[in-house]
C-alpha cells in the first residue's frame, strides 16, 4: 500500500483491512474514529467499535512528512515511526505494564497501531489541577531504571549494545532536539517565541557567554554519550496514568544518548508545574501545600532511580564496562561500590545541565508547556518565566557543584519560594 495521509473515513478502511488486528477489535463491525492528535509531529485517532459504549478501542498514529508545529515548509521523514514502534516494543520487554502495548505496525503506510489507554489521561493538565498520583514515583522509577540499565555498557557486550545501537540511529529527530533545545533559542531563528515582557531576561541570556558554553558543554553529551536508549522526550505530556496505573508514550525521539536526558526531561516538567501554581492556584495553603508535594515527587523520583538502578547494577553486570572479575581484588567490591556512588552522582549533575537547559529553551525557544502557557495574564505568567531562567541558569551553572537532589530543590524554592 502506497503512503497516504488518514483521515477519520481511511483510518476505518485501512484497519479493516489488517488481520492483526483480529483480537482486539471487531475489524467488520461497525467501527467510529475520532482524530485526537495534538502533538508536533503526527496525527493520532481512536477507532471505536460503535455497537455500544463498552466497545473495544484502539488507537492508530501515523507519521507525517513534515513537522506540524513548524509547518510543511519543516520536511520530515516518517522513518521515526519505525523508531518508535522499536522503543514501545523494547520498553514494554524490559519495563512491563508499564508502556502502552502494541498490535500492529506498517512500515510502508508509517503506522503504529497500540492499546487504548482510555481510563488514562495525559498527565500534564491534572498536575495544574491538583491531583495526586501516589504511585507515580514508584512506576516511573521503575521505567527509568530498567529502561536505561538494561540497555547500558552495564548489562549488555558491546557487541549487543552498538547492534541495538544500530537500529536506533534516529538522525532526523535528534537533529531536532540538538537544534530546538541547544543551539536555536540563543540565537536568532524565526521558529523561537517568548513572552514580550521577559525580552530583558532572553537577551541577557544570549549574550552570557557562561552560560552558552555550558549549553555548548551539555550539547556535545547529547550528541556523543550513547550511554542507553533513551526515550528523549519524556515530559508529563509523554505520560498517560491514573491513580494505580503509569504508561509512558510518544518514544519517537528515542535513540542512544546521555541517561541524565530522561531524568531531566521529567524532572524539569515538573517543576515548570511547580511553578505554574503561583498563576493557577490563588489560594496560598492550597498552593503551598501542593507545591511541596510536587518537590517531595521529584526527591522520590530520583532517590528511587538510584536506588533500583544501583541494584539492578549490582545484580546484573553483566555488561563489558565494568566486569566483576575486574573487582576481584582485595578491596575491589569496596572500589566497585564506590565507581557506581560516582556514576550515580554524574547522572545527577547531567540532570542539573540537561535540566536546566530545558528549562530556558521552554522560555524562550519553539514551544513552551501548556502549564504555562495557559496562563492568560502576561504579566503573572513573565513573573513565572522568570523563576524558570532563574532556575535553568543556576542548574545549569551550579552543576558541578550538586551532590544530592536537595541541591536543585534548595534552588527551585530559593528562586521560586512558597508564598
Amino acid at each position: 500500500m502506497a503512503y497516504f495521509a488518514l483521515n477519520n473515513e481511511s483510518v476505518l478502511e485501512y484497519v479493516r483491512s489488517r488481520e492483526a488486528l483480529d483480537s482486539v477489535i471487531d475489524r467488520k463491525g461497525n467501527l467510529n474514529a475520532d482524530e485526537i492528535g495534538d502533538g508536533n509531529l503526527n496525527q493520532v485517532f481512536i477507532v471505536r467499535e460503535a455497537e455500544n459504549e463498552s466497545g473495544r478501542a484502539i488507537i492508530v498514529k501515523q507519521a507525517l512528512t513534515y513537522l506540524k508545529v513548524a509547518g510543511e515548509s519543516w520536511p520530515l521523514t516518517r522513518e521515526r515511526m519505525r523508531f518508535e514502534t522499536q522503543a514501545l516494543l523494547k520498553h514494554n520487554e524490559l519495563a512491563p505494564g508499564l508502556a502502552p502495548e502494541v498490535y500492529d505496525h506498517d512500515e510502508e503506510m508509517s503506522v503504529v497501531v497500540m492499546e487504548y489507554l482510555g481510563e488514562h489521561e495525559v498527565m500534564r493538565k491534572p498536575l495544574v489541577e491538583r491531583r495526586r498520583f501516589p504511585d507515580f514515583p514508584e512506576h516511573i522509577s521503575t521505567f527509568l531504571a530498567r529502561t536505561l540499565f538494561f540497555t547500558s555498557d552495564m548489562h549488555l557486550n558491546g557487541v549487543e549494545k552498538k547492534e541495538m545501537q544500530k537500529s536506533f540511529i534516529n538522525p532526523q529527530l535528534c537533529e531536532i532536539q540538538e537544534d530546538f533545545v541547544y543551539t536555536n533559542p540563543y540565537m536568532e531563528s524565526e521558529e523561537n517565541k517568548w513572552n514580550p515582557l521577559i525580552d530583558a531576561e532572553v537577551q541577557a541570556i544570549r549574550s552570557n557567554s557562561e552560560i552558552k558554553l555550558a549549553i555548548i558543554e551539555m550539547k556535545i553529551a547529547y550528541m556523543t554519550h550513547a550511554e542507553a536508549l533513551i526515550h528523549s522526550d519524556l515530559h508529563t505530556g509523554s505520560i498517560m496514568l491514573n491513580e494505580e496505573d503509569t504508561r509512558v508514550i510518544d518514544p519517537e525521539f528515542s535513540f542512544f544518548g546521555p541517561m541524565a536526558y530522561d531524568v531531566a526531561a521529567l524532572l524539569q516538567n515538573l517543576v515548570l508545574n511547580y511553578l505554574s501554581h503561583f498563576a493557577h492556584t490563588p489560594d496560598k495553603k492550597e498552593r503551598a501545600d501542593y507545591q511541596k508535594y510536587l518537590l517531595d515527587m521529584i526527591r522520590d523520583i530520583w532517590c528511587l532511580f538510584a536506588e533500583k538502578f544501583e541494584a539492578l547494577w549490582v545484580e546484573n553486570n553483566k555488561g563489558d564496562l565494568v566486569p566483576d572479575a575486574y573487582w576481584d581484588y582485595p578491596g575491589g567490591e569496596k572500589a566497585f561500590a564506590g565507581f557506581r556512588r560516582d556514576y550515580i552522582l554524574k547522572i545527577l549533575q547531567d540532570v542539573a545541565g540537561h535540566g536546566g537547559i530545558k528549562f530556558l529553551r521552554r522560555m524562550m525557544g519553539i514551544v513552551t508547556v501548556w502549564d504555562i502557557s495557559s496562563i492568560e495574564d502576561n504579566k503573572k505568567r513573565a513573573e513565572i518565566e522568570r523563576m524558570a531562567l532563574r532556575i535553568g541558569s543556576r542548574w545549569l551553572l551550579e552543576r558541578r557543584d550538586v551532590t544530592r537532589i536537595d541541591d536543585l530543590i534548595d534552588i527551585v524554592i530559593e528562586e521560586a519560594p512558597w508564598r
